[in-house]
């Protein structure tokens, strides 16, 4: 029997548009999924040799990933940003998500006075889910003008009891850069870790990419992804890097909860991390992607719709997301996603992610009428 006061997983987000797949999914031509950030595109073609070649699949693989993977990481950090970090001081994940949910939990062991976890208001569900999931407060923190994270808006009850800061720039859903040097800055002042979510990094519109490793490795992690960068999403091919201490302490306790990336995808994350040219490739499809999205839904539905700052989202104000969501996927057969799956901040806006080729997305403008 379940306990009545046990914990019920809320519905997962996206399931809830389940009631919207039918109406897209009667014209002709079907669905055009816009709704995750699920990369449509292929791999590189090496990348994809090394799943098949590695002869890793026989033994266990490292939990904090094989040392040329973890060279193949300090390279990229070095050649992209210009940090240097020790390879002691970077460690494997399984994709960045299950690190996102399970970090609080681990944290809260090492820190039990502390019960806070600090995220942007605005956000990526798994924040919270993180820290709901470790039996922590979750606690949002309101974006500022910029769409940036508002650190000054942290109140001083909830900083002191604060485990860990969240920040993630390039945001998803919103696209908003933040001052990752401020956010350093900050959790250093109160002695809170900082965890750094880049895994959009490689698509940055407004000036260079930026990494919070920028400001030194103390109290600070960086959270990256092959998902996005090398269309890997499959593969599952994450890694963190940054402060000593707490890079060590989340290596040794990921070994006894057997965290291990599978050893072919070590392999193949070798592969993408030394090939930078995918990458501009990539960069310039989204843009594109991007480009036309956003007239083709600004022409139909008289919407301002801004270029973002970063990432491959659009991300706009509807009025009413869900009541946007289902015009568009009757009228243009495409799914998009309801701003409050990111929080409640978000119920007027829409996000819709690029991630379909570039037929598909002209499909949908044939639909709306839009040339």
């Amino acid at each position: 029997m379940t306990d009545p006061m046990g914990f019920v997983p809320p519905p997962y987000p996206y399931d809830r548009l389940d009631r919207l797949a039918p109406l897209a999914a009667a014209l002709d031509g079907g669905v055009v999924d816009l709704s995750i950030g699920t990369p449509c595109d292929p791999p590189p073609p090496e990348v994809v040799t090394a799943l098949g070649h590695s002869n890793a699949e026989r033994g266990y693989p490292a939990s904090i990933g094989s040392e040329p993977l973890r060279a193949a990481i300090r390279g990229w950090l070095q050649r992209r940003f210009g940090v240097e970090v020790p390879l002691a001081q970077i460690a494997a994940c399984v994709g960045t998500k299950e690190f996102v949910a399970t970090t609080p939990q681990y944290l809260k062991l090492r820190s039990p006075s502390r019960d806070t976890v600090l995220y942007p208001a605005v956000a990526y569900p798994t924040y919270e889910m993180g820290a709901i999931l470790a039996g922590c407060r979750a606690v949002a923190v309101p974006a500022a003008p910029d769409g940036g994270i508002d650190l000054a808006a942290i109140q001083p009850a909830d900083a002191a009891r604060a485990l860990m800061l969240w920040v993630n720039s390039p945001s998803n859903p919103t696209g908003a850069l933040s001052d990752l040097a401020a956010a350093a800055a900050w959790g250093r002042a109160h002695g809170v870790p900082v965890f750094s979510d880049e895994c959009y990094v490689e698509f940055t519109w407004d000036g260079p990419p930026s990494t919070i490793l920028h400001s030194g490795l103390e109290g600070v992690v960086a959270v990256h992804s092959l998902s996005k960068r090398s269309n890997l999403a499959g593969v599952r091919v994450g890694f963190y890097a940054g402060d000593p201490d707490l890079v060590n302490y989340l290596k040794e306790v990921r070994k006894h909860v057997g965290m291990m990336v599978p050893g072919p995808a070590q392999a193949a994350g070798v592969a993408a991390l030394a090939d930078d040219t995918h990458v501009q490739v990539q960069r310039d499809r989204y843009r594109r992607r991007l480009e036309r999205l956003a007239h083709v839904l600004s022409a139909w539905s008289g919407l301002i719709i801004p270029m973002p700052a970063g990432s491959f989202y659009l991300w706009f104000d509807a009025g009413d997301g869900w009541a946007f969501a289902e015009r568009l996927a009757r009228e243009g057969g495409a799914l998009v996603s309801p701003g409050d799956f990111y929080g409640a901040g978000g119920a007027n806006n829409v996000r819709a992610a690029v991630v379909q080729p570039d037929e598909r997305i002209e499909l949908v403008a044939r639909r709306l009428g839009v040339h």
